[in-house]
């Protein structure tokens, strides 16, 4: 009786494939996440160099060899990339400023703990009903999205951003999250924080920068590339009514 022992060589299990997948992308995830947690911890005492926004500016004035910038300008549509980045203390950017920026992005920025629900939920409110579609992030979001995930938007990177964004307000305090959100906002075609943006379209310092100026800086923040702040007398004259309502 012939026996023919079945030779061909076994197959390893995909499923331990899949598994050990898994394992090293969950270790990936984890290590990414700890190294932003360490970056925000540093962030306490040291001025970040550059952000994820920044560098993706960068990239795309790279590959394009220019930057579109302010539309409404006759002729100016592209020009070539500069960037202005300074980084000043919170004590040398203009209460007015400050108070005109909290007014515009994040109302209860000294109420919340990262997340404001209550303007998520209006947001989402309006967004389902078909108007205009706007956000709800606080400054503690943009400052995490701004230093870590640039301008795209997912679903992958909002997970991320929720768990960061407790992180910050812990390590940071609100003082010092303002503080950066000032310094490494966008505020037009390579444009990075108060200062550079005060000496930018006004030829002033952002310790300098009167209650109307700061208003109209204020109102192009959603749409820095899109926006001029001599535009926008209207918005920043609202941003203004809503500086007085809080006090300021």
């Amino acid at each position: 009786m012939n026996e023919n022992p079945d030779t061909t060589p076994k197959t390893p299990h995909r499923k331990g494939y899949l598994r050990s997948f898994v394992r090293w992308l969950l270790i990936g995830v984890a290590l990414l996440w700890s190294v932003a947690v360490l970056i925000l911890v540093a962030a306490r005492w040291i001025d970040p160099p550059t952000t994820a926004v920044h560098m993706e500016r960068r990239l795309q004035a790279w590959v394009s060899g220019f930057v579109l910038t302010n539309p409404g300008l006759k002729g100016l549509h592209h020009k070539p990339y500069e960037e202005r980045y300074e980084f000043v203390p919170l004590s040398q950017i203009s209460p007015d400023f400050q108070h005109a920026v909290i007014a515009a992005e994040d109302q209860r920025f000294y109420q919340h703990h990262g997340f404001d629900w209550n303007a998520m939920e209006i947001a989402a409110e309006g967004n389902m009903g078909g108007g205009r579609i706007r956000g709800g992030s606080t400054l503690t979001q943009q400052l995490v999205k701004n230093l870590f995930f640039g301008t795209g938007r997912s679903i992958l990177r909002k997970g991320a951003e929720f768990t960061l964004v407790p992180v910050a307000e812990l390590v940071l305090g609100k003082r010092r999250i303002l503080e950066l959100y000032l310094n490494v906002v966008e505020w037009g075609p390579g444009v990075y924080g108060a200062e550079s943006a005060c000496r930018y379209y006004y030829q002033t310092s952002a310790r300098d920068i009167d209650r109307e100026q700061a208003a109209q800086l204020a109102a192009i923040l959603p749409l820095p590339l899109k926006r001029r702040p001599d535009h926008m007398y209207r918005y920043s004259g609202l941003i203004q009514d809503r500086m007085r309502q809080m006090g300021w």
